[in-house]
């Protein structure tokens, strides 16, 4: 790039860097608020809240990116403008392309990321969090105990724990338990702690005692100092860990494995993801291409472009829903897909026609003043 251009590159690069920092932390923030449950209810600690809240920024980073830019370029050239920094550009003998080539290399580098967060990061962030959801969903601990509740972990299983410690400590346990031949059993503990023994989970009670009610209404009483509660039988499951739609990658939406049921039944959706996939960050060149075409698409104006800015700011929000849509009508039919990368595609060719639809006007300052003459005109 020239001296000129790389000038430009840099007012358009510092606000997209900060529009797209601003658009992440508003929607970390939301995205935090909304799993808070996993410190309040769960009881996990906030290493994993965090975790969570950093794998889900790929995805949030392909939606904000367009935004970003358009909101950005928006700025930038408003600036640029109305300091007549792009008239001076047009007089020096710069055409349309020189001057927009700056921001629309901007914007094919925001694709590239975009592609690439796309096609490989994003289902890779989205699989590790659907594998910690798993875990914590399989944490015997959070599952069994809720401190000053009293829970029903199982069937014919009723729990009780005043508190639970940062060590995963259990205090003041209770526990009854109804047998399969009519008799019932309760436990009462100190504390109580969940390890594994030989891969099994089993809560080692201490310092307390059982009551058990035999099936002919024989109270038997047995205090200890630790007893050993099996935990196998209870939290056996056959569930498995499914990936959704979000979490394949492209050669698992566009190849899906025939032989599995579930696959079959969604082989339309799985498509309609991958073309997804691949059309969603050309949003980043149609936003920079409606936002060049809203300052530099018309003609000078010394009053601002408020109506023109607003106009294309409408258009745009119009394009961004309209692309959702066609991806949500694309799960029911395959041909569909082809809209997925007509909207786009258009919003790039209407901004580009806007901007070189019209002869540029090569202007140039006379003296100290502000009136800009026609170089034709002297």
């Amino acid at each position: 790039m020239r001296l000129i251009e790389r000038y430009l590159f840099r007012q358009f690069l510092g606000p997209t860097l900060l529009a797209t920092l601003a658009l992440i932390a508003l929607a970390l923030l939301a995205r935090s608020l909304a799993e808070f449950d996993v410190l309040i209810e769960q009881r996990q600690t906030a290493m994993v809240f965090f975790k969570i809240i950093a794998l889900a920024l790929p995805q949030l980073l392909g939606m904000i990116l367009p935004i970003a830019l358009f909101v950005a370029t928006l700025v930038a050239l408003n600036r640029l403008h109305t300091e007549q920094e792009i008239v001076v550009c047009f007089a020096g003998g710069m055409s349309r392309w020189r001057v927009i080539s700056p921001a629309v290399r901007l914007a094919v580098v925001a694709t590239l990321i975009s592609l690439g967060m796309s096609l490989w990061v994003a289902p890779w962030s989205s699989r590790a969090i659907r594998e910690t959801f798993f875990d914590i969903k399989s944490d015997l601990a959070s599952t069994l105990v809720r401190p000053g509740e009293f829970t029903e972990p199982g069937p014919g299983l009723t729990v009780y724990a005043q508190t639970i410690d940062r060590d995963e400590v259990i205090h003041n346990l209770f526990i009854h338990q109804e047998k399969a031949n009519g008799g019932a059993i309760t436990y009462t503990a100190r504390e109580g702690v969940i390890v594994q023994r030989k891969g099994l989970p089993v809560l080692i009670l201490r310092k307390g005692s059982n009551q058990e009610f035999s099936s002919a209404g024989v109270l038997q009483y047995l205090s200890w100092d630790e007893y050993t509660f099996d935990l196998s039988a209870l939290f056996q499951s056959d569930e498995l860990l499914h990936y959704k739609i979000g979490d394949r990658y492209p050669h698992e939406l566009f190849f899906p494995d025939l032989t599995q049921e579930w696959e079959q039944h969604n082989r339309v959706k799985l498509l309609s993801e991958g073309h997804w996939r691949l059309a969603s960050p050309l949003y980043n060149l149609a936003m920079m291409s409606m936002a060049l075409a809203a300052v530099i698409g018309g003609p000078f104006s010394r009053m601002g472009y408020g109506k023109r800015i607003a106009a294309v700011g409408a258009a745009a929000a119009v394009v961004q829903i309209l692309g959702f849509g066609v991806k949500a009508a694309c799960d029911n039919d395959v041909w569909l897909n082809l809209l997925q990368y007509a909207v786009p595609l258009g919003a790039i060719w209407w901004g580009l026609a806007q901007i070189f639809r019209q002869k540029v006007n090569r202007y140039i300052a006379i003296g100290h003043h502000d009136l800009m003459t026609p170089l034709g005109a002297r």
